[in-house]
């Protein structure tokens, strides 16, 4: 994984400003909770979340009575899922969050579902990188358990627009901050590596007026197709129960923009 931040002049961290943009990134629900309520009900858990960030998807699995185990070598992005889980009043069940790389984590116990959610394959680095992360999973499954991994799959038309551009992708008044705040990408594909390296930028400034702050990350996605995504799986030693094409578990076919992997051990 390949990324940087860059200080802004303000007495909050680059790494604890860029893990709370992340979650304003994601006010736009990306519509894969329920898939994972559905295999929670189906296999009862425990859970474990790989890559799981600042809790978006284990605090309400937690909170709905799952015993829930998120890993991220994030420490920012940890801190605002503990303060998260501390702020929730619901808590019907556990959750236990572990600082370590996903490549290379060794838990007690196996698990009944195991997720790697939302493009985080594709974060982890490059093809040996990623068989790491699908044996940790399949290291952490119990049998019969399910992991699930789910990745975007770039149209032709998407990659084109990886030119080296810089495009505003949106603008947000920062809850309870006085502040705005703004994002703009610049992201460029490498056809001969399957790479996109995307550099993002937040700009801040006070609602009332007052100096501009920056903050910036530049991360490297190792782009992975779906048949090479069952390779790696079955290479980990999974069995394939389903690839689907959407967080609804739609078919899998041609125009279909994600691969929503199941894989199980017998």
């Amino acid at each position: 994984m390949s990324s940087a931040v860059t200080e802004g002049s303000h007495a909050e961290s680059s790494g604890a400003f860029l893990a709370r943009a992340y979650d304003l990134d994601l006010i736009d629900d990306p519509g894969d909770l329920e898939l994972y309520r559905a295999l929670a009900r189906r296999t009862g858990g425990p859970i474990l979340e790989l890559g799981v960030g600042t809790g978006r998807l284990a605090i309400p699995l937690a909170s709905e009575g799952y015993e829930v185990t998120g890993v991220d070598a994030d420490p920012h992005m940890l801190e605002r899922a503990k303060r998260a889980w501390a702020a929730d009043s619901r808590r019907g069940g556990a959750l236990e969050l572990v600082e370590a790389d996903l490549r290379d984590v060794s838990l007690d116990g196996r698990f009944g579902l195991v997720i790697l959610a939302l493009n985080t394959l594709l974060l982890v680095g490059d093809r040996d990188a990623q068989a790491l992360g699908l044996r940790t999973m399949a290291a952490h499954l119990r049998p019969r358990g399910v992991a699930v991994v789910d990745i975007w799959l770039p149209a032709a038309d998407d990659l084109a627009l990886y030119d080296g551009h810089t495009r505003l992708e949106w603008e947000r008044e920062i809850p309870d901050a006085g502040e705005r705040i703004a994002k703009t990408t610049s992201a460029r594909h490498d056809a001969a590596t399957a790479t996109v390296t995307l550099t993002q930028w937040f700009d801040v400034w006070p609602m009332a007026g007052g100096p501009l702050r920056r903050y910036s990350r530049v991360d490297d996605l190792y782009l992975v197709g779906a048949t090479e995504l069952v390779a790696l799986a079955e290479a980990a030693g999974m069995v394939i129960e389903r690839v689907a094409g959407d967080h609804q578990m739609g078919p899998f076919g041609p125009g279909v923009e994600r691969a929503v992997l199941l894989g199980t051990l017998v």
